[in-house]
């Protein structure tokens, strides 16, 4: 029964941790396309400026509240952006190009292309961040220990 409970106990943790990624995303999601909507309709840029720009703002957003929050991490900070840099230093020339083929060449809504490019960076982000960027120290930074800490006593308790 022990071991029924630790399996059940680490997967509701990882389902949060998905959770909590998901809804740090939607709100860099929010940011990136504020960005973009404000430098689309203020200036003359082109899709790709517009997106870049916004990309640069949702991924200092999200690499900061993930890291504290999701993935708890306390690993070195210039390492993990580091490692994050290194994922957009192929996610970025690949979506903005490619990105700026659909929009301005096929002529797509630049909407639907973003929108296509953040659904694309949800999925792969988490996947590299959670067992890349931070695989190894999740759960480590003193908000970690802290919560772990409560728990340990709550079962003593019990």
């Amino acid at each position: 029964m022990k071991v029924a409970d630790s399996l059940n106990k680490k997967t509701r943790k990882e389902a949060m941790r998905a959770v909590k990624f998901a809804l740090f995303s939607v709100s860099a999601g929010i940011i990136e396309v504020l960005v973009f909507t404000l430098l689309e309709r203020l200036t003359d840029f082109s899709y790709w400026p517009c997106y870049l720009t916004a990309l640069i703002c949702s991924v200092i957003w999200n690499f900061t509240l993930n890291r504290h929050f999701t993935f708890q991490s306390a690993n070195n900070i210039p390492v993990a952006m580091m490692k994050v840099a290194a994922f957009y230093c192929v996610f970025t020339p690949v979506t903005t190009i490619g990105g700026d083929y659909l929009a301005d060449t096929l002529h797509w809504n630049y909407y639907i292309v973003i929108g296509l490019t953040m659904a694309c960076n949800f999925i792969t982000e988490y996947l590299y961040d959670r067992f890349f960027v931070f695989g190894k120290s999740i759960d480590t930074n003193k908000r970690a220990k802290k919560i772990e800490a409560r728990e340990e006593a709550q079962a003593s308790e019990q």
